[in-house]
């Protein structure tokens, strides 16, 4: 039996958390779901004590970008949210089986160079998957609250977005600017890393890591 790969976490650096649908099977069928995902997911965050700044929930699986104390903080708040979602749509859909793909997935984001990256990442999977021609169509994402202004009681802006302007509308207009950008290289890289809880980041970050790992 194969162990379980540790966890990769350091104080203060963000996280790419990933989990999706088993066998890439739909797990959100309708708004409500949407809509009680979001709702336990505020619960957990206030509970573990971790801090939201980007997020998307697309059919089949979730992206979180969260900041927190301790690795045990994330995996508790993942693994409590992930029973109960999945209890609630065995129960509101009449269906049995697991609902989620095994545990989550995450990478450590270094905030210098990819924190933004990230964000854009996520809030633009809706784009990628031909769902909408523009994120902010899409309603069950953070775009909206970063990009737009729109109240978001789950989003926590980072110190490296508030640092993109003087007051709201000049950091939401920053934030939007960068979705024209062409970052084809740095996306491949944190597809990679969110993959195999790994550190995405500069050449020397990464290194650091690995050097921490072995």
């Amino acid at each position: 039996m194969m162990a379980r790969i540790q966890r990769l976490f350091m104080p203060g650096m963000p996280l790419h958390v990933v989990q999706r649908g088993a066998d890439r099977h739909i797990c959100f069928f309708e708004p409500a779901d949407f809509l009680w995902y979001l709702q336990q997911l505020q619960r957990h965050l206030h509970a573990q004590s971790c801090v939201l700044h980007a997020y998307v929930l697309m059919t089949n699986h979730v992206h979180l970008l969260l900041s927190a104390g301790s690795v045990l903080a994330v995996s508790r708040m993942m693994k409590a949210l992930g029973q109960e979602y999945a209890h609630y749509i065995n129960w509101r859909h009449h269906r049995t089986g697991p609902l989620w793909d095994g545990r989550y997935k995450s990478c450590v984001v270094q905030d210098e160079t990819y924190l933004l990256v990230c964000q854009r990442y996520i809030e633009l999977n809706p784009v990628r998957a031909g769902m909408v021609r523009y994120p902010g169509h899409y309603r069950w994402s953070s775009y909206r609250c970063n990009a737009e202004g729109r109240e978001d009681a789950l989003v926590q802006p980072h110190p490296l977005y508030l640092r993109m302007g003087k007051n709201e509308g000049e950091r939401q207009q920053a934030y939007a600017a960068l979705f024209h950008a062409d970052e084809e290289a740095a996306l491949q890289a944190l597809r990679a890393a969110s993959r195999g809880n790994a550190a995405v980041g500069s050449a020397e970050f990464v290194k650091k890591i690995a050097n921490r790992k072995a």
